[in-house]
């Protein structure tokens, strides 16, 4: 495909938007950035990249630090801040890629060859990935689900008026768990791909 591709994924916890990200990025033969983000922005070898990690896509507490001047002292706003600026510089020099979840969708709502997905799965398929991946009980997967969730929600809906999972702030979205993550990599690609002829 020619010319520049922007994509968002937006996920709910153990949906398997991660994998669907990379078969995506493998694909269009573009960047991808997830927690990765941090190494981009810092370097692999960072102390600092490993230091952030606590504060990727954190909402704030606001007991927890001031604003003086419209400048906070908070160091998730701080992060989610340098991390906007790091995904709108690299579409700014025309480069293509896919970032996961970070606003995505807010930051890059104006670029007109963006494009965004959220990714969502039934619950009994993300408890199987997430106790798999975790080594955690049924009950601990279902309660990590809903704990990851609820802050990924606050995070999102801290920068954007449209709310997080809510399917008119996306250009598509897809339950993994009808046709898995080849399968639906597969509505993605060729989604993006009408989507990329319609746009020019």
């Amino acid at each position: 495909m020619e010319g520049q591709i922007l994509i968002s994924l937006g996920r709910e916890f153990g949906s398997g938007g991660h994998k669907i990200a990379q078969e995506l990025a493998k694909r269009l033969d573009i960047e991808y950035y997830d927690e990765n983000i941090l190494d981009k922005m810092f370097g692999e070898e960072s102390d600092l990249a490993n230091e952030m990690r606590d504060y990727d896509e954190r909402k704030p507490n606001p007991f927890l630090f001031r604003r003086v001047r419209g400048y906070s002292s908070s160091m998730e706003e701080i992060l989610a801040e340098n991390i906007f600026d790091f995904v709108r510089g690299k579409a700014d020099n025309g480069e293509s890629f896919i970032v996961v979840g970070r606003c995505g969708d807010v930051i890059l709502r104006d670029y007109k060859r963006h494009i965004s997905f959220f990714v969502l799965g039934d619950m009994y398929d993300k408890i199987i990935r997430v106790s798999d991946r975790c080594q955690l009980s049924e009950r601990e997967a279902i309660n990590e689900i809903q704990r990851m969730d609820r802050m990924r929600k606050k995070f999102h809906n801290k920068y954007s008026e449209i709310k997080w999972g809510d399917s008119r702030g996306y250009d598509l979205c897809i339950n993994i768990s009808r046709l898995g993550v080849e399968g639906s990599a597969d509505v993605l690609f060729d989604f993006i791909k009408r989507r990329l002829e319609m746009i020019g």
